[in-house]
């Protein structure tokens, strides 16, 4: 086995289980966030959450394979290389997808509080500016 399959096969060790990891901990942590957005209903939730999980793996070892290219590592120095900016690219693509969710479902989540309470997201205005008048001398 040459040093470039070592690299594949470490690379799919590494970010395999922690793709699973992180959906499971989203999937757990997130299911109280998706009730309070859903008001309580708690089946709509769990399936919000299911296909959230879904497609979260869908995504990232989507990604995963398709990052997985035809790279030629010639010795141990550049088996870690490759791993890190691999890895590295994989968890800030999790992040980023992470934080994406959050920013939707919040601000959904607030559209929604607003409309329940009879308000807009639109902003108040300020009453006009008046420019302070000079002293008389």
């Amino acid at each position: 086995m040459n040093w470039t399959v070592t690299t594949y096969v470490v690379y799919l060790l590494i970010v395999v289980p922690l793709t699973i990891w992180v959906a499971s901990t989203l999937s757990r942590n997130g299911r109280v966030f998706l009730a309070d957005v859903f008001e309580g209903n708690a089946e709509m939730a769990r399936a919000v959450n299911t296909l959230l999980v879904v497609g979260f793996y869908l995504v990232n070892l989507g990604f995963v394979v398709i990052f997985l290219r035809n790279e030629t590592v010639a010795d141990l120095t550049g088996l870690f290389n490759a791993l890190s900016v691999k890895v590295g690219v994989v968890l800030l693509t999790i992040g980023v997808l992470h934080f994406c969710n959050l920013w939707g479902f919040s601000s959904a989540r607030r559209r929604h509080k607003l409309d329940k309470l009879g308000g807009t997201m639109r902003a108040v205005p300020y009453p006009p500016y008046a420019a302070p008048v000079p002293p008389q001398q």
